[in-house]
């Protein structure tokens, strides 16, 4: 509330200028109905939380668009929201202020005119009548004056009796508009101008009150401030539309921002798979002198110096390569006729001197396992290149194994667990190799019985024993009661070694198939070449198959062969040709005992 001084006019004390804003134009302290009860801006403001939520849920979005879109909008809303805010407050102000003086100042001089024209005990009827006459100015309020007749009755002057009466009245204005102040230098007056705002039915009105000093009635007003509400909702509408409007605009720039600073990146990400591809010769086009710039040269750099790295190393690469295919060749010629030497001497041995005998079957062993050797290096030297090929055939799997186990005699020392039938079509020599090395490792390292499974295992991952149908893998006419191609023709073989020895140590496990791997430094030597185990692992890849090697609880270790029930869906046609001027099975001499990790037990 505000209050107005007193002045004097006609020798009788009238209403002074109303001071709403001045240091005395406020209740005293402890009068907490006096409030600004107007509805504008402090319904709108309780919105805006809600929107920076729902901006905050965007946080989500973890692409760096969407992060430069949302701070764009974010920094956009919150300019936006600050400057309407600032412009609705100002406007809030200043609409309310230019209304209440112009109210404040017609009641004022109303107040002096007509009911300083009253005598101090009016009748009641000529309080009514300056009541109308108050209210029916410009400014269009309702008029309550409050007097005392000649006989001390109260008399009640009211324009509106549903709107304004005395009970309607808020007790703290009343109480404020009764005190009498202590008239002094600075205080001219005892009585004063006070107002306040109120809502009645959701509809925000002025209400003012003041006293005619030395004894006059006492008057109040009631404006209502709907008209001037509406326009200020009007306004607030406006600010919202150009705040969104504003939010959509830096939605579209940061779009358009974004799409210029991540275009460059985005091609550098392009570039870089394309890179990690393998296409080295990946450059960027470099255009401008920014920080993206800088990053596309370095890119290029690298790029470039990738490039000569991993030439260097291909060339290294092929030279070892050249040279250890061209070393096998070379020896082929000596050790040919070293071994021819060395069958002669072993014919003979049995009647050399007992002190030569010795030395004479050294040589022959040592004679096979160079020999061995150069042709498991020919064989390692063809996986490398990418010349190894495949020759397929329709095989028996059980044949194909009882057949290696029989060659090498080791038909005491294996049980095999199969049912004849399976048939696949894969490539035998190569089949051979494997199975011969993964039973040799197993009867070297391990123990006996060595024990050999062979498996059928269908789409779904249910083995089988024997499945019915199983018995031609490749084209033709399949026997009766085969199975579809759906069937194991399309599944997989499984074939697994398994010893009854100590088991491969942990640390030695994953490299049992590297090739030359040695599990203790205080052995170097072995009887195998360290190539056996990697050999049979190629053979399986190339056949699209896997090994694994594990150990089982009760002890000793497993190695199972994966492969596919027919190599050429996987191989294809140009793979399936005759491997011309391959080499005997390489790794399955003998002892058929080769395995990369052949230290390793």
């Amino acid at each position: 509330m505000c209050a107005a001084a007193a002045g004097q006019g006609r020798g009788r004390p009238v209403v002074a200028d109303a001071d709403p804003y001045g240091p005395r134009g406020r209740l005293p302290a402890g009068h907490p109905a006096v409030t600004d009860g107007s509805p504008g801006a402090d319904g709108r403001a309780g919105r805006l939380p809600r929107f920076r939520r729902r901006a905050a849920g965007l946080l989500r979005w973890t692409s760096l668009r969407m992060r430069l879109v949302f701070v764009f909008a974010l920094v956009a809303l919150t300019a936006a929201v600050s400057a309407s805010g600032i412009a609705y407050w100002l406007n809030r102000n200043t609409v309310l202020e230019r209304t209440q003086n112009a109210v404040l100042k017609d009641f004022r001089t109303a107040l002096g005119e007509r009911a300083g024209a009253l005598p101090v005990q009016p009748r009641c009827g000529e309080l009514q009548d300056a009541a109308r006459q108050m209210a029916a100015g410009p400014q269009n309020y309702a008029v309550l004056l409050i007097g005392t007749d000649s006989e001390g009755k109260e008399c009640v002057a009211a324009t509106d009796r549903e709107l304004l009466t005395p009970q309607s009245v808020p007790d703290s204005l009343r109480t404020a508009v009764d005190t009498a102040r202590p008239v002094d230098d600075a205080n001219r007056f005892s009585h004063h101008l006070y107002w306040q705002r109120k809502e009645v039915g959701d509809v925000p009105y002025l209400v003012a009150g003041a006293k005619v000093t030395g004894g006059g009635p006492t008057g109040y007003l009631m404006k209502s401030l709907a008209t001037e509400r509406q326009d200020l909702n009007s306004l607030a509408w406006s600010l919202g539309i150009a705040t969104a409007l504003a939010l959509v605009g830096s939605a579209l720039l940061a779009q358009a921002a974004a799409t210029m600073v991540l275009r460059p990146v985005q091609r550098l990400g392009h570039a870089a798979r394309q890179l990690g591809e393998g296409r080295l010769e990946t450059r960027l086009r470099v255009t401008g002198t920014d920080e993206l710039a800088d990053l596309s040269r370095t890119f290029n750099r690298t790029a470039e110096q990738v490039e000569q790295r991993v030439e260097e190393l291909s060339a290294r690469e092929a030279a070892s390569r050249r040279f250890v295919a061209d070393m096998s060749h070379e020896l082929r010629t000596p050790l040919t006729a070293i071994t021819a030497v060395s069958e002669v001497l072993e014919e003979e041995a049995d009647s050399l001197d007992p002190m030569i005998e010795p030395a004479v079957r050294l040589v022959v062993s040592e004679t096979r396992r160079l020999n061995d050797l150069v042709e498991n290096l020919m064989e390692v030297t063809r996986f490398d290149a990418g010349t190894a090929r495949l020759v397929l055939d329709d095989v028996d799997v059980a044949d194909q194994v009882t057949a290696c186990i029989d060659a090498r005699a080791w038909l005491d020392a294996v049980e095999l667990d199969a049912d004849r039938g399976i048939v696949a079509r894969l490539d035998p020599r190569r089949l051979d190799v494997i199975l011969a090395n993964l039973i040799g490792n197993a009867l070297k390292h391990g123990g006996s019985p060595v024990r050999v499974s062979i498996r059928t295992e269908d789409a779904s991952g249910t083995e089988h024993r024997c499945p019915p149908g199983a018995v031609h893998a490749g084209s033709g006419a399949a026997p009766s009661g085969a199975e579809p191609a759906d069937g194991p023709a399309s599944g997989a073989l499984l074939i697994r070694v398994r010893d009854h020895g100590p088991g491969i140590p942990e640390e030695v496990l994953p490299h049992v198939f590297d090739r030359f791997y040695k599990a203790s430094a205080s052995r170097p030597r072995s009887d195998g070449s360290g190539l056996g185990l990697s050999i049979a692992l190629e053979n399986a890849h190339i056949h699209g198959g896997e090994i694994t090697a594990a150990n089982l609880p009760e002890g000793g270790a497993v190695f199972t062969l994966r492969l596919p029930m027919d190599a050429s869906l996987l191989a294809g046609d140009e793979r399936a040709d005759d491997d011309g001027g391959a080499a005997r099975t390489p790794g399955a001499g003998d002892d058929g005992a080769r395995g990369g990790a052949e230290d390793g037990r």
